[in-house]
């Protein structure tokens, strides 16, 4: 059986050091549970079954805290990038890694975003080969990632306003399929290409959001301030 959402875990986590010197960032707690253990949850209760994680940092951790899945329902899969290649493949890399586990349409998600209330629910028009969820700029991110034209397709150019990609997507097997496996590669150039050829998409999330990135907004976070909680 094939996986329906891949959780980004992959990374070193520079920003919050020396927090993530000994935990990988996905492991670090928040409001009492792994801040990937709300991801899971939230899979789950959308009915996927079946969720890939890749890893690379401290990546022996995660099976040891995660196990296989069972107390949320799931079945977790490793894709182990330190193991198998000796390090993290970045974004596009890491997912053409992990594409043999992945189902035809699957759900990509980073390990190090907040997304309470994301309901995983949504279907891949035929024409697009990715659709993002959108948030507004952080004050850490003001440039922002792509613009979304008025007909849900993303844009790079244009005089409109740019949103933040928020980590959380659904994308087609065939925009990684050209890549060699073991390649380190970032998802930037692969969403310009879909983005060139008009197959890539876009929505507005409007709940709550909150990209884990420094020690400050993960105190925050986990002091209830960053979303509103």
């Amino acid at each position: 059986m094939t996986a329906g959402a891949l959780i980004l875990a992959a990374g070193r986590g520079e920003r919050l050091r020396p927090h993530t010197d000994h935990c990988p960032k996905p492991l670090l707690a928040v409001r009492g549970r792994p801040l990937i253990a709300w991801h899971l949850q939230a899979l789950a209760a959308a009915g996927v079954h079946e969720v890939v994680i890749n890893t690379a940092w401290l990546e022996e951790q995660f099976p040891a805290a995660l196990g296989d899945g069972a107390r949320w329902g799931l079945r977790l899969h490793y894709s182990m990038e330190g193991r198998d290649h000796g390090g993290a493949l970045e974004t596009a890399g890491g997912i053409a890694k992990a594409l043999p586990l992945l189902d035809e349409v699957f759900w990509v998600v980073s390990g190090d975003v907040f997304l309470p209330g994301f309901p995983f629910t949504g279907r891949l028009p035929d024409d697009r080969d990715c659709h993002l969820w959108m948030v507004p700029n952080a004050p850490h991110h003001p440039g922002g990632d792509f613009g979304l034209a008025a007909d849900g397709r993303l844009v790079t150019g244009g005089d409109g306003p740019r949103l933040t990609w928020a980590s959380v997507g659904l994308f087609r097997r065939s925009l990684f399929a050209s890549i060699v496996p073991g390649t380190r590669l970032p998802l930037r150039p692969v969403l310009d290409n879909a983005i060139a050829a008009r197959r890539a998409g876009g929505e507005r999330w409007a709940g709550a959001w909150t990209d884990v990135g420094t020690p400050e907004r993960w105190a925050a976070l986990d002091a209830g301030a960053a979303d509103g909680a």
